[in-house]
């Protein structure tokens, strides 16, 4: 794609849907997932947290498909159509294996090297993929940065405002927080969606949308593994101990990367506290009036950051 390519305008929600739903065997997991755009055009694989799903990128996909890209938006685990294939398998969330999940998903596909982007959970697995197996990824956007976790690093406490915004870990961490998350999740994620998103006025056909994949029978286990894995309070599988341990030593991501900040950054938003953990050609993007769900709520800035990336991409190969 060229450098010069500037997408066409597009009012937020203007799409409600993503298309017929495909399903694939990858890894672990049948994995869900939409696609658009060309089957021979260059892949983006876009990757959704929580509590979001494949919607998040409900006006990304197709603004990408009109310029010509192959996008692909699959459910992360615990997610919409995505299962396990064994009843066995450990209902894991911890960070490396997410990363091992999307490695799985492309080879099924046969995809060998996409442009990755994603925020919140998946922008952690698009810095995880980008710093781990650089091979394969063209160029990434992470909104919020480099967001690998590094667990003893996790252990520090830090001030109390910046604290009071992650209550809801605090929360998990407890049976009492299990059991009302399982009990209560619809209202609990409509009340995570207002609080990182205060600006955005989305309607509850917008919200339940999305809240359809939170069905999924093993989201709870997840979710809550994934959030008690962070604070040491549930171990990881041996399996990935390699990779978490090469994860904890902050590796830096060569490959071409934008990063996006929005106002849920609050005092990081200027993106100088993990400018250095990209060695190779960046940029960082400021989104003012805009909140952590970035792909929806600022379709069309998303959407440009991964052609612009592209670019970089091909200005490298050319030199």
């Amino acid at each position: 794609m060229s450098t010069e390519t500037s997408l066409p305008p597009i009012k937020r929600g203007t799409n409600t849907s993503l298309g017929p739903l495909k399903q694939i065997d990858a890894g672990f997991l049948s994995v869900g997932y939409a696609e658009a755009g060309p089957s021979n055009g260059p892949a983006v694989i876009l990757l959704h947290g929580w509590p979001y799903d494949i919607h998040s990128y409900v006006d990304v996909a197709p603004l990408l498909a009109s310029a010509g890209y192959r996008v692909i938006v699959p459910f992360l685990r615990g997610y919409g159509t995505t299962r396990f294939l064994s009843r066995e398998t450990f209902r894991n969330g911890q960070q490396s294996v997410l990363a091992v999940d999307i490695l799985a998903f492309m080879d099924a596909l046969k995809i060998e090297k996409p442009i990755l982007g994603g925020f919140d959970w998946g922008a952690r697995t698009v810095d995880i993929m980008a710093a781990l197996w650089p091979e394969r990824c063209k160029a990434i956007v992470s909104v919020s940065g480099y967001l690998v976790v590094n667990l003893t690093a996790n252990l520090q406490p830090l001030p109390p405002m910046a604290e009071y915004g992650w209550w809801y870990q605090y929360y998990f961490a407890t049976e009492r927080g299990r059991v009302g998350y399982g009990e209560y999740t619809h209202d609990f994620n409509k009340l995570i969606w207002k609080n990182a998103s205060p600006k955005w006025d989305f309607d509850d056909a917008t919200f339940d949308r999305t809240a359809a994949s939170f069905n999924n029978p093993d989201h709870v286990n997840v979710v809550i593994h994934n959030y008690r894995w962070r604070l040491s309070l549930a171990r990881g599988e041996p399996r990935y101990g390699d990779l978490e341990q090469e994860l904890f030593k902050a590796p830096v991501i060569g490959v071409p990367a934008i990063t996006i900040a929005s106002d849920f950054d609050g005092p990081a938003m200027d993106g100088k506290a993990y400018a250095k953990q990209f060695s190779g050609r960046y940029s960082h993007r400021i989104l003012e009036g805009v909140g952590h769900n970035v792909p929806q709520e600022a379709p069309q800035a998303f959407a440009q950051a991964i052609v612009d990336v592209d670019g970089y991409a091909a200005d490298r190969r050319t030199v």
